[in-house]
């Protein structure tokens, strides 16, 4: 069994050189959370420029759904860069993008044809789930949730509301978005706790929102992720989704799910509102979509995607080795990695809850599958956020070679590739632990 391997203080002399350049000539937009040089991947583990081995639970940001380098996702970009490197499939037809297309049509929720846009990313997707729902329902003002990430192109940006920095001096942005907070009652003023709090907070909607400021005839699109990401990891109690879909219908408003970092297959479903049972009616997908190669899909009926020729397009979205790349990551996913995430899911569940009954600094522990979030709090009782202790338990476990991320104001995300095994678990959260008590403990 693997274990980390930490050859040199971090980061190394190779490292430090390589982090010079790049200060020097790469964008300081960019947020680097801990010093790592990533030289190589295979599965779940990171060699970086100076020998050190690193456990990898991001996943590139929930991007490897495979693990690095898989070798079916590798060989098939190899045989298709043979063939074919690029043709546009904004002007031309070609085999890949039409298949994987068809693919994801028999895949999405819902009865019905489907009908697939490709981008590069998921901000792309999301852009174009903004402008079709502009398009097909004539209306312009939209609704999305308080800690949501869209991504970061001025749609997508639009609609996120994560962080402050992420918008400051970007004003004005798009006109006409409502925030209103996910998963919480506004009679409770707390995040939903009780079953009965999603009607009360779908009610909210109804009868407070639509009745004063946000008339719901002109509402194209009720944007949500099906289990919050960057906001910190939220799953929403089980009929939440199903009961602002209902409102949804009621006012002739588009249900669009942004399923780029909770979709293919991280939950144990190809896609995390399969969990809810609710069938969208567009969905944004990216990430873990072709396994690291840039792609961004979206997806809707037909009757929907009814936009007319020119309306929008893309010039590389669909490339040739993304979708291939695309298909054997479907493929694998199927085969067995969807039902591993499931099982090793529940393993990293459990497991940190276990943990959290031994340490005051875990406050909740939620997720679904191998997308796992634990709050980090001065003590249980009072919940009082400690985002001080979060980000130096995530630098201890860099320096002990264990990757992981932070999400939310006070929350770290546990999203390891779908091929983790049960041992490696085991590895990660053994160093997590360690960390956790040296610091909070």
């Amino acid at each position: 069994m693997k274990t980390p391997e930490i050859r040199t203080p971090l980061p190394g002399p190779r490292a430090q050189h390589l982090i010079a350049l790049d200060s020097t000539y790469v964008s300081p937009s960019y947020t680097r959370v801990y010093p790592l040089v990533a030289e190589r991947g295979e599965g779940l583990w990171i060699q970086d420029v100076d020998g050190n081995r690193f456990l990898d639970f991001t996943a590139g940001i929930a991007v490897n759904a495979t693990g690095h380098c898989h070798p079916k996702v590798v060989q098939a970009i190899k045989d298709q860069a043979d063939r074919l490197l690029h043709m546009s499939g904004t002007d031309f037809y070609y085999t890949a993008q039409i298949a994987l297309a068809e693919k994801l049509a028999s895949l999405a929720p819902g009865e019905g044809t489907k009908r697939v846009y490709f981008g590069n990313s998921g901000a792309e997707a999301v852009e174009a789930a903004f402008k079709l729902a502009r398009w097909h329902t004539k209306r312009e003002l939209n609704i999305a949730f308080f800690g949501a990430f869209h991504g970061r192109t001025m749609g997508a940006l639009s609609l996120t509301a994560s962080k402050t920095v992420q918008k400051k001096y970007y004003n004005p942005l798009v006109p006409g978005i409502t925030h209103i907070p996910y998963a919480y009652c506004y009679r409770c003023a707390y995040n939903l706790t009780y079953p009965q709090c999603h009607l009360y907070c779908v009610q909210w909607v109804e009868d407070t929102l639509f009745r004063t400021t946000v008339p719901a005839e002109e509402v194209a699109a009720i944007f949500v992720e099906p289990i919050q990401g960057e906001g910190g990891y939220i799953v929403p109690p089980p009929e939440f989704h199903k009961a602002f879909y209902a409102i949804a219908k009621k006012y002739g408003i588009l249900y669009v799910t942004d399923e780029v970092q909770s979709g293919m297959g991280r939950t144990g479903k190809m896609f995390a509102i399969e969990h809810f049972g609710v069938a969208p009616d567009i969905m944004a997908l990216a990430k873990g979509i072709a396994s690291g190669m840039p792609l961004g899909a979206m997806v809707a009926p037909a009757n929907i995607m009814d936009w007319e020729a020119g309306s929008h397009a893309s010039t590389f979205g669909g490339n040739p080795l993304a979708c291939q790349a695309a298909m054997a990551t479907i493929e694998l996913l199927e085969g067995s990695l969807m039902a591993n995430a499931a099982a090793q899911g529940e393993r990293l569940l459990g497991s940190l809850r276990d943990m959290q009954q031994r340490f005051e600094c875990m406050g909740d522990v939620r997720g679904q599958g191998l997308m796992v979030g634990v709050e980090l709090v001065k003590d249980r009782q009072s919940k009082a956020p400690a985002a001080d202790w979060r980000g130096r338990i995530i630098q201890r476990a860099f320096e002990k070679g264990l990757l992981i991320l932070g999400c939310g104001q006070n929350s770290i995300r546990f999203c390891p590739s779908l091929t983790v095994s049960a041992e490696e678990i085991d590895v990660g959260l053994s160093i997590f632990e360690e960390c956790v008590k040296e610091i909070a403990g």
